[in-house]
């Protein structure tokens, strides 16, 4: 029987990140990160709200990490999942989670870049920041008081 996403997990313990895993995946198959030292991974992992998608048996397949303040903006960036578990609803998955967290801190802005995730998060409600520049998007909330 084929998984699908509910049948993995989402977790924001630090403790599990595989920083070999993210290390390895950032630096060798994104278009965003070639070449990234480890260090510099493990400093960004330090200072970030870091999501990790882990499959069943338990080895990481996804990584996603959020930038904020908890109270005004953040960051979406490294969205990563393993090339043999694509496809299966997971980065949707995903984002129903880090979404949930933004709307739970009550932020006002959630920032990112793409060059090809475009349609995922306008699903969201994330729109183009500036009309000749398509590859920086935004999700805006109304002030909470």
């Amino acid at each position: 029987m084929a998984l699908s996403a509910p049948d993995y997990e989402i977790s924001t313990d630090p403790n599990r990140l595989d920083l070999d895993w993210i290390h390895e995946r950032l630096s060798t198959d994104t278009y965003w990160a070639p070449g990234r030292p480890k260090e510099r991974i493990a400093q960004a992992l330090k200072h970030s709200h870091c999501y990790g998608v882990y499959a069943p048996d338990g080895p990481q397949v996804g990584f996603a990490r959020l930038v904020t303040d908890y109270t005004v903006v953040a960051w979406l960036g490294d969205v990563y999942l393993e090339r043999g578990v694509r496809g299966i609803g997971l980065a949707k998955f995903l984002m129903d989670r880090i979404m949930a967290d933004a709307r739970q801190w009550r932020l006002r802005r959630v920032v990112l870049s793409t060059a090809d995730a475009m349609g995922l998060y306008r699903k969201y409600g994330f729109e183009d920041m500036a009309e000749d520049d398509d590859d920086w998007m935004q999700i805006v909330w109304p002030e909470h008081l």
